[in-house]
């Protein structure tokens, strides 16, 4: 079988390819298993980029620590504002941010995240985490040097043999940029899997290609990647794809899927062990 290519999302600043795959690799296959195929650990390769984002070590140095006072003006807040409405929209234990509550702090970012720690979202997940994986974003798109570092790092992992490349999270738009920014014709399909590239101001307007004016409209809309097929997957509970059909934005061609992953709604594990990823990324190797 032709190669599988991984990217991974925010967050994964502590693993490496190789404890991703250990990590992963079981979902994908039971994904595919449940889709009717069958592949081996080594059809499989898991880009990692996220040790750009990890401090450097050094002796007794202290861990880096967030809160929301640490959340900036501009990108940071408005990348909040964008998850915290969509939030609001699919968690009724979220309350939305133009609703005033008794006690409230003025700060838009407190506010944020003291309603986010309500949903199913956070779940799990520290504030502190939190607050560093809006930076993550942050960093991508305002930090050219990284986004750079970033996108050789994936392209790199893409070997001769890779035919499909699946994309989580912030991965997607990593993987998104590096099919135009690196050659690669032997790539057929890009699945992409709890994506925000459908997150107007703060995602899609950055992307490289810029989005451009459709001709005789006040439309705008987003290139169309140098592969045969794209499928994109998406719950409906999961508020980085605030925008959880693309078609609108990139073209009607996309094979656009809604998962179901329970409490974990973007969760990579949840959407790689889905039957219907699992038959996605068949059709990409076919395509």
């Amino acid at each position: 079988m032709a190669g599988i290519l991984v990217v991974h999302g925010i967050g994964q600043e502590l693993e490496g390819p190789s404890t991703l795959h250990a990590r992963l690799f079981p979902a994908l296959h039971d994904g595919l298993l449940r889709a009717g195929a069958d592949i081996g650990p080594e059809d499989v390769t898991f880009a990692s980029y996220g040790e750009l984002f990890r401090p450097r070590s050094e002796f007794l140095a202290p861990t880096v620590h967030y809160d929301a006072s640490d959340v900036q003006p501009g990108y940071e807040e408005d990348l909040l504002m964008a998850l915290w409405e969509r939030a609001a929209g699919c968690d009724g234990a979220v309350i939305p941010p133009d609703e005033e509550v008794l006690g409230h702090t003025p700060s838009v970012a407190r506010r944020g995240v003291a309603a986010l720690s309500r949903s199913k979202f956070l779940a799990g997940i520290g504030e502190s985490a939190f607050v560093g994986d809006l930076k993550q974003v942050s960093t991508y798109f305002k930090d050219e040097k990284m986004r750079t570092a970033t996108q050789e790092m994936v392209a790199g992992a893409i070997a001769e043999d890779t035919r499909v490349i699946v994309g989580h999270s912030l991965g997607s738009v990593v993987a998104y940029e590096v099919l135009f920014a690196h050659s690669h014709q032997q790539v057929r399909a890009l699945v992409t899997l709890g994506s925000p590239l459908g997150l107007r101001n703060v995602v899609f307007d950055r992307l490289r290609p810029a989005p451009a004016a459709v001709p005789g409209s006040n439309q705008v809309m987003g290139a169309w990647p140098p592969v045969r097929m794209w499928a994109n997957v998406a719950d409906t509970g999961d508020i980085v794809a605030a925008v959880e059909d693309l078609r609108p934005l990139f073209g009607a061609d996309i094979r656009q899927l809604r998962v179901h992953n329970g409490a974990k709604a973007h969760d990579m594990t949840s959407y790689l062990t889905d039957p219907g990823t699992g038959q996605l990324i068949l059709a990409g190797l076919d395509a």
